[in-house]
């Protein structure tokens, strides 16, 4: 992939090569809108327009659209840690990924995982080892300055255990001290506690090529030591006492010490059989274009896993598996190379087609079409994990990737259904019969307590969190209130608003309201994204704009508001409560927020007026939209995201419900 003349990239998917993408460098003159106090309304439709023709000029030519997914130079420092380990890393890539890395690091030394994010220690250790596999020095005054910090932190030690798994692929750490992962696991019955399909599927998809690679436990040559990176080099792992028996910790600390003497007696024919099985089930998961659930570090432990059980670099699972992480690759203008950990093709192209049509742009315009078109063949009509759950449901839905059959996602089906039925379509019986598979197969997607999850039913137990192994991010995929809000959204729009499961869904919703009018926001950040998805459901659903619910989060929501006129919320908020709704203000989130305002019939209202302006007077000339913050989720406060085109498909989206009006009533209305 090349970089663009405007100085941005586009990851190309396996069919073509993607749109261009915007810059972040603001224009030097502003663009051409009325001062604060002028015609809002009028502001608001060329501020539109202007996007309008901007988001039309990133389509690619089969329909889709697909924004850069930035997130953090773990990504970029693991897959140079890949390619050592396989003896494949090239001077070319190890000079590009340093370059990016490099350009990441904050001026205390460190890295952080979002914009005007704090330093964080597992980020700055894996970027540090990366550089000094490009070739850095410890002795580099950028580098010093990184190992200090990273001892002041607690050194190793105190990194996270997938940190530390990387570094014992290299002898840098001992395998010993790493919690235990049996392949075993993949033997255990899907209602016995802690198998994998307790796991969210992310988390399934890591952890069984992992329990291949922690009963293998290989070491490659290390290239140099990393003494600098310990606060006592001579006593590298400090042990620290055991949590009570009594408390959950205790237990599971106490259960990983008994893996751990487990291995020393586990029969060799029964470990080398579920080494078999964890493989094949790997194998059988293996996408199309060679990935592994779309997404990069499944991909990256996969391939680790099955080269450690055999598989050579030129057989052919192992080189899809090697030429897809490739295509998660975005070269910058100044050489730079930047690792995206997932690509969003459907969820773009959904979001994209629903703003486009909500601002005006009709149904049959050959744009839409061609994104109904494309969408249409990326339905996914096999089943896959989720099945495990529901046996007995037809399958029906879309992922978020170009390619992830075995993982399909409600989020991304709702969103689908919603932009499908605002396209004029010439063959409408092929969209029917779609949204009705799809359709049918979110309904039978709903968990035991009324919400939905994102990939999978009832994916609640609270035992994997317990684990010492899992002591990153998220790795169950319970219900949240944005997703049961696109769901309920949806549902509404097909004439189903009065349906038992839309019913039980809007009475989870009104019970998860925050006492201040907030809701969560696990995808998005935070609490103006759970708010923005929650009201318009709500209000499709039928609930009135003076329901209690709705004026507390109208309330909430103008308390909130930024004085520029705009909204934005920090990911510290995941952390901090004090912090909810509070932040710089960016286009995104303010866009959300409008959503919520506009949808509880606030169009009239002051806080809606400046929200719009503040929107109008922020876009770029070439009617784009600047955003550096990160305001999408992948796991709360862990892994953070700045999805591109955030920037530009929810405010086109705000701006043109505040122009036209709320958007079309659906199949029942």
């Amino acid at each position: 992939m090349t970089a663009t003349t405007d100085g941005s990239t586009g990851a190309p998917g396996p069919r073509a090569a993607a749109a261009s993408e915007p810059t972040d460098t603001p224009p030097d003159t502003p663009p051409d809108t009325p001062p604060p106090g002028g015609d809002v309304s009028s502001a608001a439709a060329r501020a539109a327009q202007r996007s309008v023709e901007y988001l039309l000029s990133r389509q690619d030519p089969q329909g889709w659209w697909k924004g850069d997914l930035e997130t953090n130079v773990t990504m970029d420092a693991e897959d140079l840690l890949l390619r050592q380990f396989l003896g494949v890393l090239d001077e070319k890539t190890s000079h590009a990924a340093a370059l990016f890395i490099r350009g990441e690091q904050r001026d205390d030394g460190t890295w952080a995982t979002f914009y005007g994010g704090p330093g964080e220690l597992s980020t700055t250790i894996e970027a540090y080892v990366a550089l000094r596999l490009a070739g850095d020095r410890p002795d580099d005054p950028h580098m010093s300055r990184a190992a200090d910090w990273i001892r002041a932190q607690g050194g190793i030690a105190a990194s996270r255990v997938f940190t530390r798994i990387w570094l014992a692929l290299f002898g840098w750490w001992k395998w010993e001290d790493l919690p235990e992962l049996p392949p075993e696991l993949i033997y255990l019955p899907s209602w016995f506690p802690l198998n994998i399909y307790d796991f969210g599927c992310w988390a399934r998809q890591t952890i069984v090529p992992l329990t291949i690679v922690s009963a293998k436990r290989p070491v490659r040559p290390a290239p140099f030591a990393l003494d600098e990176l310990h606060t006592d080099a001579r006593n590298p792992s400090p042990q620290g006492p055991l949590a009570p028996a009594r408390s959950w910790d205790g237990v599971f600390q106490r259960l990983d010490r008994m893996l751990h003497r487990y291995r020393k007696v586990a029969p060799r024919p029964l470990r080398r059989a579920a080494m078999n099985s964890a493989a094949r089930w790997i194998v059988e998961r293996q996408e199309n274009d060679g990935c592994w659930g779309g997404i990069q570090p499944p991909a990256v432990y996969s391939v680790i896993a099955l080269h450690l059980l055999g598989y050579d670099l030129q057989h052919p699972v192992m080189r899809a598996g090697l030429e897809s992480l490739d295509r998660f690759t975005v070269w910058r203008d100044d050489g730079a190379r930047m690792i995206e950990a997932c690509q969003s093709p459907v969820w773009d192209t959904c979001l994209a087609t629903i703003a486009l049509a909500d601002a005006g742009l009709p149904a049959d315009h050959p744009a839409l079409v061609r994104a109904a078109d494309w969408m249409l063949g990326e339905e996914v009509v096999k089943r896959g994990d989720w099945a495990v759950r529901k046996p007995g449901l037809p399958p029906g839905g879309w992922a978020f990737e170009f390619h992830n059959d075995n993982y399909p996602d409600i989020d991304d089906t709702a969103e689908v259904i919603l932009a499908l039925r605002r396209v004029d379509h010439p063959d409408p019986a092929a969209v029917e019969a779609a949204i009705a598979r799809a359709g049918n197969w979110t309904l039978g997607m709903q968990s035991k307590n009324g919400a939905w999850g994102a990939f999978d039913a009832d994916n609640t137990s609270a035992f994997p969190n317990r684990l010492p192994f899992c002591d990153f991010g998220e790795v169950i995929d319970p219900p949240s209130a944005d997703v049961t809000a696109h769901v309920v959204e949806m549902l509404a729009h097909e004439g189903r608003a009065h349906h038992p499961r839309t019913r039980r869904g809007i009475e989870w919703l009104l019970a998860e309201q925050e006492p201040n009018g907030a809701w969560f926001g696990r995808w998005g950040v935070n609490y103006v994204y759970g708010t923005g998805s929650v009201v318009p459901a709500l209000t499709a659903a039928g609930l009135p704009t003076v329901h209690p619910a709705i004026r507390r989060a109208v309330r909430w929501l103008e308390s909130v508001q930024n004085d520029d006129g705009g909204w934005g919320e920090d990911l510290r908020s995941y952390r901090d409560p004090a912090t909810k709704g509070q932040g710089a203000s960016t286009a995104s989130q303010t866009a959300w927020a409008l959503l919520a305002l506009l949808a509880a019939g606030e169009r009239e209202g002051k806080a809606v007026e400046r929200g719009v302006a503040f929107l109008a007077e922020t876009q770029r000339e070439d009617g784009s939209w600047d955003e550096p913050h990160f305001t999408g989720t992948g796991f709360p406060w862990d892994f953070s995201i700045n999805y591109h085109l955030y920037r530009q498909v929810f405010p086109l989206t705000a701006l043109g419900r505040y122009v036209n009006g709320e958007p079309f009533s659906g199949k029942g209305g």
